[in-house]
């Protein structure tokens, strides 16, 4: 880690530039210097180059640069008919990514429908990538929690005569080219696999489906992850919403005018009776072990393990438990952090052991109407809720900027943000003296989870009060959520920093202690997170050393603010009507 001083970097203040004819593309500069970010782990650039400039992000803005999506799409349909010409010949292989369930699967329904259809056998296949996780900071909990439901996955399949390959390529670049040899080592000559909207996937998917076509493969890439694709919803001027109201709106009609969208896919049949003979080995492998850049230690496995049980059975009821029980009163309750009042499913729609699909259609099955937004408040509140992890895959999609290192308003990389390793070490830490912030970050290190106010409380925290650069903050969240999500997590460090897709005004900044008294009234949470305070009583837990029990909290060796909330407040009101050079948000 980096010397624990304060630093601020002065950037040079540039004006949005103008638009951009598609002709002088090739001239725009493609990077700035990052060295900064550099130094303090934002850009990696053992995998990425430098942060992007602002003009390139306008040449996205002004359909100037083709997203990969759309690079995607086009490659698609450019090879849609030679790939429809290969034929079956002796298996067909379902990649799994973050989609690790047999049931509603498109790409692995899909692969299952097309083996049947010629009495092959469908082998599955899952790739671990050291430099994948380091790359997309995937956390050692999330990693572990993969690996412990591929060993259910396994077992699942196996009752069904279907193997599952899983080995380790360690270097990504290679990824490719080993799926490639895998499928001509078991003759197959089709591949499906469900598409991920991150930039070096959409990019990846690509270049397997003219590489697999090349060895007379058939590479096939689903949308599944989201109920609505990409690209399904625009505006009435023909564009992606960037608003989430509107966007939401658009999303209902969508599925109440496509009831068929909701459809869960059925599950894969059982495999011919020598799939068993024809594939020992894979059947017989083992489930690799965590790469050494993502392991946990004896004692973090047992507690994980306990808390967070592998596998889409266990994401089945979870669902089942929710709906029966929690979500008439989820959208009163869901706020307070203390009320165990949420689905705590996060967790499996990240790995994909729950599809959001199933969610909703199951939401929808135990309403009073069949309309998403009619019927019982509460699962209203909830489907809103999931419908949001749409919205950022869908922001991602449109605006893969944000996937390198750029907020979504450009213009805001001209706010000067502070690297003070000593205030950012205490907030990691849970040790800035506000007790709602410190509750939040102890949990987030004790159980690779925080509840969603809370996440919108430390992220607000660490952006205004300490006005250090908030995708530190987004890599430590990612580096530590057991739930980390790329699309969800920026669109939610986006929001709290008022720099991404429809946020909170910059101006509009969590005070911690109202928030405190608003959303943990009793102090149930503060008391479970920080045994310093247990003994603080009524009002005074809130702010030990403000309200009179600060003898208390200096003896147990409790923390005072590291900042003063209204001075934090007044200072990065400046700094960000200086760095976007106006008033308002």
């Amino acid at each position: 880690m980096p010397s624990k001083t304060t630093i601020i970097r002065k950037r040079k203040t540039t004006p949005p530039p103008g638009p951009i004819n598609k002709r002088i593309r090739n001239v725009v500069p493609a990077y700035k210097d990052s060295s900064e970010e550099e130094k303090y782990g934002i850009v990696q650039r053992e995998f990425y180059p430098p942060e992007m400039t602002n003009e390139r992000c306008l040449l996205y803005n002004t359909d100037a640069l083709p997203r990969p999506i759309e690079v995607l799409d086009t490659v698609m349909k450019k090879t849609e008919q030679d790939r429809e010409r290969v034929q079956v010949k002796g298996a067909v292989v379902h990649w799994f990514k973050w989609d690790l369930r047999t049931r509603d699967n498109k790409a692995l329904h899909f692969a299952s429908e097309k083996a049947k259809s010629k009495g092959v056998p469908l082998i599955c296949l899952h790739i671990i990538s050291p430099q994948d996780y380091q790359a997309h900071l995937t956390s050692p909990v999330r990693v572990d929690f993969a690996l412990r439901t591929l060993e259910v996955l396994k077992e699942d399949l196996g009752k069904l005569d279907i193997p599952l390959h899983v080995e380790t390529v360690e270097k990504r670049k290679t990824i490719p080219n080993r799926v490639i040899e895998l499928c001509q080592q078991w003759g197959a000559s089709h591949m499906f696999a469900n598409i991920e909207y991150e930039v070096d996937e959409l990019r990846r998917e690509a270049l397997m489906t003219t590489k697999c076509l090349e060895k007379g493969i058939a590479f096939t890439a689903l949308h599944d992850t989201c109920v609505v694709a990409p690209g399904e919803l625009s505006s009435q001027q023909g564009r992606q919403y960037a608003v989430y109201s509107p966007w939401f709106r658009a999303w209902i009609a969508h599925l109440h005018s496509h009831p068929q969208q909701l459809d869960l896919y059925d599950g894969p049949g059982k495999n011919p009776a020598d799939a068993r003979t024809k594939f020992k080995e894979d059947f017989e492998s083992k489930i690799p072990i965590a790469p050494e850049n993502k392991k946990l230690t004896e004692e973090e496995k047992e507690r994980f393990r306990s808390m967070w049980p592998p596998g889409e059975h266990e994401g089945q009821e979870r669902l089942a438990k929710f709906l029966g029980q929690k979500v008439g009163k989820y959208k009163d309750a869901r706020n307070f952090p203390a009320s165990n009042s949420t689905a705590m499913l996060s967790v499996h729609f990240s790995s994909g052991t729950l599809s959001a699909r199933t969610a909703i259609r199951c939401a929808r099955d135990v309403n009073t109407t069949n309309k998403l937004d009619g019927g019982n408040a509460g699962i209203v509140g909830w489907i809103s809720e999931i419908a949001w992890r749409d919205f950022y895959k869908h922001v991602l999609a449109h605006w893969p900027y944000v996937c390198m290192n750029k907020p979504f308003k450009p213009e805001y990389t001209n706010i000067e943000w502070e690297y003070d390793m000593e205030k950012f070490e205490a907030w990691c830490t849970g040790r800035t003296g506000y007790p709602i912030v410190d509750a939040a970050m102890r949990q987030l290190n004790h159980m690779g989870y925080m509840h969603n106010r809370c996440r919108m409380i430390t992220a607000s925290f660490l952006a205004k009060d300490l006005l250090i650069d908030w995708r530190m903050g987004e890599r430590y969240f990612m580096e530590h959520l057991i739930d980390g999500d790329f699309a969800s997590n920026n669109g939610g460090w986006g929001f709290s920093a008022s720099t991404g897709v429809d946020p909170q005004p910059y101006f509009r900044i969590f005070n911690p202690l109202l928030q405190s008294e608003k959303f943990d009234m009793e102090g149930e949470y503060i008391r479970k997170w920080i045994p310093e305070l247990k003994e603080v009583k009524g009002k005074a837990l809130h702010d030990p050393y403000g309200r009179g029990a600060g003898k208390i909290a200096e003896k147990t060796g409790y923390p005072r603010y590291i900042v003063d909330h209204k001075q934090s407040r007044d200072r990065a009101l400046a700094r960000y009507k200086a760095g976007i050079g106006r008033a308002t948000a």
